[in-house]
Parts: structure tokens; C-alpha cells; sequence
């Protein structure tokens, strides 16, 4: 059953599998999540700016904003193996009358990358997203110079759709080409008993 878009934004969904529990950001998370996101190099390539904590104390409310002004939803991403919690990702750019959203705004521990903590985490918003919510699309989107994350995103089945040069321009005022890639309905059940065959049996 879909879930109908006027509650979506008002509801608390906790996603779970084996690895990792996707919470709904909160405001209890920004303790537990600002000493990962005092690590410099998750912001390399993002096109916000978090170099102290007043930066992500304002990265952290806007989130939270957001979610109030229907425009996305965070959640705060917790790794069951390790027993803490290791990053954050969203959904945002929703479109409802589209049936259309990006998965993004995703950010780990960095010794927690490359652990297989970013495959559960993207298997659980993917299948939400279609199963769930219905969604025809969800894309993802990175920088041109992020090569480690468009290797991670191609590693979980996403079609690469192309550049939009000179698309955006980061808070520290460099001009960024952004890498599109999407994954579509009619796709997905084939990307999910190939790419994610070894979580769909520890969903949970």
C-alpha cells in the first residue's frame, strides 16, 4: 500500500535491516552526530561548507526545517554492526505529483565507508521509496571531482544519465558540474535480486 503524501511528512518512518536503523532526524541526534560531522573530509566535495559546529548546528536546523516545510526528510543513520551511529542521509527534491524524489545529502563516518553501511542504508530508502511511496524515479546526484562517490553509486545499480556542467554553485563559491544518475520502477526489481540479493534475506 502507497503512502498517501499529505501524512508522509508528518509521520515518523524507522527503516531497519540487519545492518543499520534509518531514525527520523531529531533533535537528539545532533550530539551524537556532530563529532562525525566535525570530520573535515565528508565536506570535500558537498556543496555546503561545515568547517565548526556552527556550521552544522545551522546544516542540522535547516534540516530539520525542511522536513516542518514539507521539502525534505532527513534521517539519522544508525550501523547495528559497529553500534553507533554513522552518518545521515535524505529525501529531498520530492515531487509527489511526479512521483519523484533524490536520495542525497548523505554523508558516513569515515571509517565506516567502504564497510557496506551505504549499500543497507540505500537498499532501505530505495525500497521504500518505490514499495512505499510509489516513486517512478529516485536520483542521486554528485559532484564531477567526487570520484569515490560516483564509483559507490554505480556499485548499487544506478544509471548514470549524464553531466549538468557549471550546475550549481557551492557555499564556498566554486562552480560545480554535477553527475546525475537515477534508478526507475521497471528497474528495480532486477537491481534488488541482483545488487541486493545478499540484504533481502536480513531485512528485517
Amino acid at each position: 500500500m502507497e503512502i498517501n503524501p499529505v501524512s508522509f511528512f508528518e509521520t515518523s518512518f524507522v527503516l531497519e535491516n540487519e545492518r543499520c536503523r534509518l531514525e527520523p532526524l531529531e533533535k537528539r541526534h545532533y550530539p551524537l552526530l556532530l563529532p562525525i560531522a566535525m570530520q573535515k573530509e565528508i565536506w570535500e566535495f558537498t556543496s555546503v561548507h561545515v568547517d565548526k559546529e556552527s556550521d552544522f548546528l545551522h546544516y542540522f536546523n535547516q534540516a530539520l526545517e525542511e522536513r516542518q516545510q514539507h521539502q525534505s526528510y532527513a534521517f539519522a543513520i544508525y550501523d547495528k554492526k559497529h553500534n553507533c551511529y554513522a552518518g545521515c542521509s535524505r529525501y529531498g527534491s520530492i515531487a509527489f505529483a511526479h512521483k519523484r524524489l533524490e536520495i542525497g545529502w548523505t554523508w558516513y563516518l569515515p571509517s565506516l565507508q567502504r564497510s557496506g553501511i551505504n549499500k543497507a542504508a540505500k537498499f532501505l530508502l530505495l525500497s521504500f521509496g518505490f514499495e512505499k511511496l510509489g516513486m517512478n524515479r529516485i536520483e542521486l546526484k554528485t559532484s564531477l571531482t567526487n570520484i569515490k562517490s560516483q564509483g559507490a553509486i554505480l556499485k548499487i545499480g544506478a544509471k548514470k544519465e549524464g553531466i549538468f556542467r557549471r550546475h550549481m554553485i557551492n557555499e564556498n563559491g566554486q562552480v560545480r558540474d554535477t553527475v546525475f544518475f537515477s534508478f526507475i520502477k521497471e528497474e528495480w526489481p532486477e537491481i534488488k535480486h541482483s545488487v541486493f540479493a545478499d540484504l533481502l534475506q536480513k531485512t528485517l
